[in-house]
């Protein structure tokens, strides 16, 4: 399962702690990329997985960077073991900022 901390390319780290008989876990990102001026802080996040035999579960969360930003972000993924036995996680992502008005929401989510 996705217990644990886990870092990408750019340096960014999440942990995932314990995942519940039902799939659902908790954790905390740490990102090393912002564009806000505020210091980067930890965020908590929340998510789901899917428990499969075979340890190469799909699953989602949500990043909520409260602590220096005025957006949320949400993760979907799967866990794959790679060619060289590591496990390895591919995910896609939506980062939603908070805009002032309706008429910049063409603006407000990557």
């Amino acid at each position: 399962n996705l217990t644990g901390w886990w870092e990408n390319d750019l340096g960014s780290k999440m942990k995932v702690f314990e995942v519940g008989n039902d799939g659902t876990f908790s954790g905390e990102y740490h990102t090393a990329v912002s564009s806000t001026k505020k210091p980067i802080q930890p965020s908590p996040l929340t998510g789901s997985q899917h428990l499969d035999e075979d340890g190469q579960c799909t699953f989602g969360f949500t990043v909520n960077w409260k602590k220096f930003s005025d957006s949320t972000a949400v993760f979907v993924g799967q866990c794959f073991n790679g060619d060289d036995g590591k496990e390895v996680l591919h995910t896609s992502w939506l980062l939603r900022e908070k805009v002032d008005s309706e008429s910049d929401d063409w603006k407000a989510t990557r």
